[in-house]
């Protein structure tokens, strides 16, 4: 019934060729292994980075809180500046104001620039609650005052000024991406007693 191996030599051949069979199958194992744990890590990593921006996409956004318009002093049926009371939105990390890029479409055209009050001169930021720290919104209770000024083609922000009646869609984007848009509508008739029309 059962073979009897008389010859002590192929005994030990026998034995040496599975130890090698074995000692390949556990190295072909470790490195696939390795290969295996070392993709999962490098997924897991891209997966937390892009999770993180894809939330810095949605939350960390500034939220426009008021907007008013300047009435130019010399023709009352135009509007020569916008005023944009702007705070964090709910769950935003930190914004810096200066990092935005803003963009205006209407019927005057489009315009896109940054709020980065050093570089384009029709923009100025003004603290109304909270602390100045360069322009960068911490708190949601932080409120800061953009006044974007509109003088046509021969400043920074080539936009005509508004007239009665005009529309005009204004976006903000911050570094992270996330974006605000805000619809504005000048008033039909602007009288001569207004100074500041609320849009």
């Amino acid at each position: 019934m059962f073979e009897t191996i008389l010859d002590e030599e192929e005994r030990g051949q026998v034995g040496i060729g599975t130890l090698i069979v074995f000692i390949a199958m556990v190295l072909v194992a470790a490195i696939a292994a390795g290969v295996l744990i070392n993709t999962a890590g490098f997924l897991q990593t891209q997966a937390e980075a892009t999770g993180q921006e894809s939330t810095s996409q949605v939350s960390d956004r500034l939220q426009v809180v008021s907007t008013s318009g300047e009435v130019n002093t010399t023709n009352y049926d135009q509007v020569e500046a916008l005023n944009f009371v702007m705070a964090l939105a709910p769950g935003s990390s930190p914004v810096d104001l200066q990092e935005t890029t803003t963009e205006f479409i209407g019927q005057g055209g489009q315009a896109t620039f940054d709020l980065d009050e050093t570089t384009v001169a029709e923009v100025t930021t003004e603290d109304i609650i909270g602390t100045d720290q360069g322009r960068i919104l911490t708190d949601n209770s932080d409120r800061v005052n953009v006044r974007i000024n509109l003088n046509g083609s021969t400043g920074d922000i080539d936009y005509a000024k508004l007239d009665e009646g005009e529309r005009l869609t204004v976006t903000f984007t911050t570094s992270a991406g996330a974006t605000t848009t805000k619809e504005i509508r000048v008033p039909t008739t602007i009288t001569s007693e207004d100074t500041s029309v609320r849009l």
